[in-house]
């Protein structure tokens, strides 16, 4: 039997992967969640997961019980954190405190514990790379740093080369690029990363890093303005809202369903080819923000208000995917739901849920009284 924690595991991705483990034989499964109001709401729906797992409701930077529950356990799953890439940049003590400050209480505890621990897994993101991988026709391989303000506001979207000032083109960014975080979200997560791997190295203990691209799926909060795009373009479509489309509308992610990020969270538990080893988890498949639209709109059989508004938000980036070559030849991952498949799975879950309006505005106006909109 193989006694799990998982911290934050009452959350989205938390779980999808309590659902999956669940109906396993070989997991007991304690849950830490703090049941943000901001991800659950005020009145969050706990009966679900309380009734398969060992629920446990507190904050992961709360040393004495973080320490009761590693001492529990064999494996943990850490995915508590805080996830809005946009409200990182001015709530920086809130992500700095979940994110590392939590972490390393945790680390403290599997420390004390060592000799009981046989592996660590932790949700890292693509936004360690910042911008990630790029080529220039001329000079090749490119990573480019943060984008410009003074371009953005010229409508220049997309990196350039910083030799011959020609647009670069997004290539699939692999485990060895270089790591250029362009949020505090994404410095904190890179944090955890470094902070596990020191500690575990030096206790002997095996852990994983799963850096995941945007994760989406039924289930996702609709009341969160912060992160999930495709939960909040569902909310203010169904709602009657436009859609406010940053930049051009072309710029592109990753995305992945739940159910895919939690069978590799599954196998990185179970298989020691998985030791001590960092990969992308994501579809290796580029999709732009007005084909997300367009997706939603023919899954929700309804046109969308939308208009392109050329704002950009500090701390975004514009184009991101990921190469999963190497999870694919270490555990054998392979996701096995296409995005429309997926989309399909959403927006079926999401015309069941009351239709509530958003805060989305109220986020963005956050983000412009910090000069972070524009």
């Amino acid at each position: 039997m193989k006694k799990l924690l998982i911290t934050g595991g009452a959350g989205f991705i938390g779980k999808r992967l309590v659902g999956l483990l669940s109906s396993k034989t070989e997991f007991e499964i304690t849950v830490l969640d703090s049941l943000d109001p901001q991800i659950h709401g005020e009145h969050p729906d706990i009966k679900t997961i309380s009734e398969k797992v060992n629920l446990v409701i507190g904050d992961i930077r709360d040393a004495a019980l973080v320490e009761k529950l590693v001492a529990k356990n064999d494996y943990i799953v850490h995915l508590a954190a805080q996830t809005g890439t946009g409200q990182s940049m001015y709530q920086i003590k809130e992500y700095t405190d979940v994110n590392c400050i939590g972490t390393s209480v945790l680390l403290e505890a599997i420390s004390k514990n060592k000799e009981k621990i046989k592996k660590v897994i932790v949700s890292s993101s693509r936004a360690v790379y910042g911008e990630g991988k790029y080529r220039c026709n001329i000079h090749g391989e490119q990573y480019p740093n943060q984008r410009n303000d003074s371009d953005m506001q010229n409508k220049i979207f997309n990196p350039i080369c910083p030799i011959c000032k020609i647009p670069l083109e997004p290539e699939a960014t692999d485990e060895e690029s270089p790591i250029k975080p362009v949020s505090i979200y994404g410095l904190s997560k890179y944090y955890q990363e470094e902070s596990i791997r020191i500690v575990c190295r030096s206790l002997n203990i095996p852990y994983v890093i799963l850096r995941f691209q945007n994760v989406f799926g039924d289930g996702q909060s609709l009341k969160n303005p912060y992160t999930g795009i495709l939960s909040i373009f569902s909310s203010l479509m169904l709602t009657g809202k436009e859609i406010n489309v940053f930049e051009d509308g072309l710029e592109s992610r990753d995305f992945i369903y739940v159910e895919d990020i939690c069978n590799a969270i599954y196998l990185s538990i179970d298989s020691e080819n998985a030791n001590n080893q960092t990969f992308n988890v994501g579809m290796g498949v580029s999709t732009s923000v007005i084909d997300v639209i367009s997706n939603l709109s023919e899954a929700y059989q309804k046109a969308s208000k939308f208009f392109i508004s050329g704002n950009y938000r500090v701390g975004d980036i514009r184009h991101n995917y990921a190469n999963i070559s190497a999870i694919k030849k270490a555990i054998g991952f392979e996701p096995k739901t296409p995005l429309k498949n997926g989309i399909k799975k959403l927006t079926d879950w999401v015309i069941t849920q009351p239709q509530e309006s958003v805060a989305y505005e109220e986020s963005l106006n956050e983000m412009k009284e910090k000069q972070l909109y524009k």
